[in-house]
């Protein structure tokens, strides 16, 4: 007899993740159906990682409330689910007349959005703040931060299994119908039977939404690459530095320092209709130098060790092509269903503000009852490289994993990749342990580490070499032995 569930959400990005983990609050058995082989691996993971303040939305639109909701509340949640987390400010930086203007126009909006501490600043006060900042003069928001989008979507999602929650991934839905009371979702590999289905499929939502009976919406993949700067650089840049919006509201290229000490410097803009198309794009890539150094003043191709994209779903009306709000909606025709739809940036910043709202929607139809033991604290992995060396040496002592370095550009030891291959989960991908850890996110890009992580993976989960996996499936890393 198969499992029937309360709910079953779609999608485990931070979105997904998010509403998982408000609704373990409540006795209700949830399940969520993820079509990748670990929480967060697109649009969620593959961004900036900037906590925004909300200055650039609609006043009285959900990006807005929902933006400055998640803004103020993060310095508690990240410690409570352990997240690494940086209250930085972020300075968006003008060089004419007509930046000025575009900066008082949004910074008005961010008052009546209840931004707080946002200013005006001159170039001397940039200086202080940022004196790697490009620009002439700057909208300071002292609310801004940055966080790691990899911990903190992994965070919501393991909080969500220590409460009760079931993941199941490697599980796209190909098919959705009722059957009395109750949904029953087809995946390629099961049958999932529910009373509720929350649609947090992020760059498929729409389609996931046509299945729940729900037309209409379209959704427009705008692709976005990135360049990662060497930790090297890292000291010079104190906060996100963006350029004044255009007339949209919407940010060319910036320049943002990672919680790790990198810099990013993105993303561009572009319409895709593949969205998996993660792959750069040379031209593209030679712009973003440009532009990321009236940014940022120590932009030079030496520091570049990597280059990624992501695709942000923005939900677009089909006739004007213009960009549209989020949408949390509980539809007559489609009953017992929560659908979120084109949630993109500032996804991070909302996503337990929308996860409440999903949560009140599905009130309004049944009574919840608290869950009583629901612990809303995780623990992460601890970071050896972080510690003092009096620290270092007494984990050492405790656990000689501790002295044994798997990856040497980001110091990160076996005790660290065992915690990780060991993870609530069940996650088994070496992308997985490097989300986990930041092994091989270093100067070499894995190329010391990696085989070793393949290694201690076989080892660990009794796997063939030809049984490990990069990050997505059918990403087999080895097909055989080339030596015995």
């Amino acid at each position: 007899m198969k499992q029937v569930y309360d709910a079953v959400i779609i999608g485990a990005g931070v979105v997904g993740s998010a509403v998982a983990r408000e609704f373990a609050r409540f006795r209700l058995k949830i399940g969520v159906l993820e079509k990748e082989l670990d929480v967060g691996c697109e649009t969620s993971s593959r961004n900036t990682g900037v906590l925004h303040a909300g200055f650039t939305y609609k006043t009285g639109s959900l990006k807005a409330q929902c933006s400055v909701e998640g803004n103020a509340e993060f310095d508690k949640v990240a410690g409570e689910l352990d997240v690494p987390f940086k209250r930085t400010g972020k300075v968006v930086v003008g060089f004419d007349e007509k930046d000025r203007q575009s900066l008082i126009k949004y910074k008005a909006i961010g008052d009546a959005n209840g931004v707080p501490g946002l200013t005006m600043i001159d170039k001397q006060r940039l200086e202080e703040l940022d004196s790697s900042a490009g620009g002439e003069f700057a909208m300071y928001a002292p609310s801004s931060g940055i966080l790691n989008p990899f911990i903190y979507t992994i965070a919501l999602a393991e909080n969500a299994r220590q409460n009760g929650v079931d993941f199941y991934f490697d599980q796209e839905v190909i098919g959705i119908q009722r059957i009395a009371d109750l949904y029953e979702i087809t995946t390629r590999q099961a049958v999932y039977q529910t009373r509720w289905v929350v649609n947090c499929a992020g760059l498929n939502a729409a389609r996931i939404s046509t299945l729940l009976g729900i037309d209409g919406y379209t959704i427009a993949g705008f692709k976005g690459e990135y360049f990662v700067l060497d930790k090297k650089v890292g000291q010079y840049l104190n906060m996100p530095v963006y350029p004044a919006p255009g007339p949209t509201g919407g940010f060319a290229t910036h320049a943002t320092p990672t919680v790790d000490g990198n810099v990013l410097v993105g993303p561009s803009s572009e319409l895709v209709e593949d969205f998996a198309d993660y792959g750069a794009t040379p031209a593209v890539m030679e712009n973003l130098i440009a532009d990321g150094a009236k940014m940022f003043k120590h932009m030079k191709r030496e520091h570049f060790i990597r280059n990624f994209s992501g695709i942000r779903p923005k939900l677009i009306n089909k006739e004007t092509r213009q960009v549209l709000d989020f949408v949390v909606e509980a539809r007559a025709e489609a009953s017992n269903t929560i659908n979120l739809v084109g949630i993109e940036s500032p996804g991070l910043t909302c996503a337990l503000p929308l996860a409440r709202r999903a949560v009140a929607l599905m009130r309004e139809q049944e009574a919840l009852i608290p869950n009583e033991s629901f612990n809303p604290r995780r623990k992460g992995i601890l970071c050896f490289a972080g510690q003092s060396r009096e620290t270092q040496k007494a984990l050492i002592a405790q656990d000689p994993n501790y002295g044994e370095i798997i990856c040497r550009c980001e110091t990160v030891t076996k005790a660290e990749i065992l915690a990780a291959v060991h993870n609530c989960l069940g996650v088994e991908t070496v992308l997985g342990i490097k989300n986990r850890t930041r092994a091989t996110m270093g100067r070499c890009q894995g190329g010391y580490c990696e085989t070793r992580i393949a290694e201690i993976i076989q080892e660990e989960l009794q796997k063939k070499a030809t049984g490990v996996i990069y990050g997505r499936p059918g990403s087999t890393m080895f097909t055989g032995r080339v030596r015995v």
